[in-house]
């Protein structure tokens, strides 16, 4: 089994520990939906992405079985730096939310996210950037405040 097909294992008996744990989360009578309903929804998810990916590991295996091996590409070397950025660029997100608000505060971070892990050449790229960040803000913004009722934060000094 590959890496990948270890990590999938993983993955698969993770979400189903924490899948079961779920079960322990008491119900509140004043909220129609229970508190571990979301939860469960994530860790089910991954449990079946987790399995997908075991399951594709095995069959590669399979195919491969009598196949002359391929010999693989050079490993690229990992890059701590973007990952750090990627998490400063995050920080500011969340202190910029009281300030900005929700929706300038997130048009903003996914923006900047894109760009930063690859930065648009073209005008179709800077569109395509755009329509994401637009609609990656909207979902959120319609799932969170309208579907969920959930209180986004204005800013203070947008008012939006």
């Amino acid at each position: 089994m590959s890496r990948d097909g270890i990590a999938g294992l993983v993955v698969l008996v993770v979400s189903l520990v924490l899948y079961g744990l779920t079960f322990r989360i008491q119900a509140n009578s004043l909220v129609p939906v229970s508190p571990a309903f979301y939860p469960r929804i994530v860790l089910g998810a991954s449990a079946v992405l987790a399995l997908a990916l075991v399951a594709i590991d095995v069959f590669a295996q399979r195919a491969r079985r009598g196949v002359p091996e391929v010999p693989e590409p050079p490993r690229t070397r990992p890059r701590y730096g973007l990952v750090a950025i990627l998490f400063a660029i995050f920080a500011v997100y969340v202190m910029a939310l009281p300030y900005l608000g929700f929706r300038i505060s997130t048009v903003a971070f996914l923006a900047v996210m894109q760009a930063v892990m690859e930065f648009p050449r073209t005008p179709r790229r800077w569109m395509v950037l755009a329509a994401v960040a637009l609609a990656g803000t909207l979902v959120a913004y319609y799932t969170f405040d309208t579907y969920l009722q959930v209180l986004l934060p204005r800013g203070l000094w947008s008012g939006f």
